[in-house]
């Protein structure tokens, strides 16, 4: 069944139309009717139709109707007729109470998986960034062995960061190649030991505040390219 059409949907089971205007029960004249079903031409209200025992379900989630729909020994469409469009479009099912719980449950259940699931897979994920962490730290040690193991270990949160776009979590840096380590370590040491950030903030191009620090920064590592 298509969710709109120019004529009620019929063939799939009941379908109960959302009333524009005044209409009135054929059959018990009890009215004005919110929601209806014609038959032989004319309207009926849900009691009169044998429909009256359910409730209505708004369309939207697929996941809550199709479940409702499997619970319930009986359901309907829902429509709505919009004069717009010159169509009938679904408005959501109505379906037996007891079948709307048992869907609601499942869908819960669904819900507290998901979040189940996330929660492993935000600890695999947390486990995995300290391993990376851990070891893109070793590679600072390695080819930096006079680097301070805090600051080693500074370097390598940062760099590695998830989701931060770092060189840490490029390809070369997923690789621990020498030069993602060695980036990192120029950035660390371009910013917390020479005066490059004072000399952006004071107007100096980027490219002129990397030749002024250059020395400096060359100085770092050569120390620290050493044991300690």
């Amino acid at each position: 069944m298509t969710a709109a059409s120019s004529t009620p949907p019929s063939g799939t089971g009941p379908v109960v139309i959302q009333a524009l205007g005044r209409k009135y029960c054929a059959e018990c004249r009890s009215g004005p009717l919110s929601l209806l079903v014609r038959e032989d031409g004319a309207p009926r209200c849900l009691d009169c139709a044998d429909l009256g025992h359910l409730v209505f379900l708004p369309r939207g989630d697929t996941a809550l109707t199709r479940r409702s729909r499997e619970e319930s020994a009986l359901s309907a469409v829902v429509v709505r007729f919009d004069r717009r469009r010159s169509r009938y479009e679904r408005r959501g099912i109505l379906v037996e109470e007891a079948a709307l719980a048992r869907a609601e449950q499942r869908c819960l259940a669904d819900a507290e998986a998901r979040r189940r699931r996330r929660l492993r897979d935000a600890e695999r994920r947390a486990a995995e960034d300290v391993r990376f962490t851990d070891a893109f730290a070793d590679g600072i040690r390695r080819l930096f062995p006079g680097c301070p193991t805090g600051r080693a270990r500074a370097i390598a949160v940062h760099a590695s960061l998830r989701g931060s776009g770092r060189v840490g979590r490029s390809a070369a840096g997923r690789a621990l190649s020498g030069t993602a380590l060695t980036s990192a370590v120029v950035a660390s040491v371009r910013h917390l030991d020479t005066p490059y950030d004072r000399l952006l903030m004071s107007g100096v191009p980027r490219h002129e505040a990397r030749r002024r620090i250059a020395g400096t920064v060359e100085e770092v590592l050569r120390a620290w390219r050493t044991a300690g």
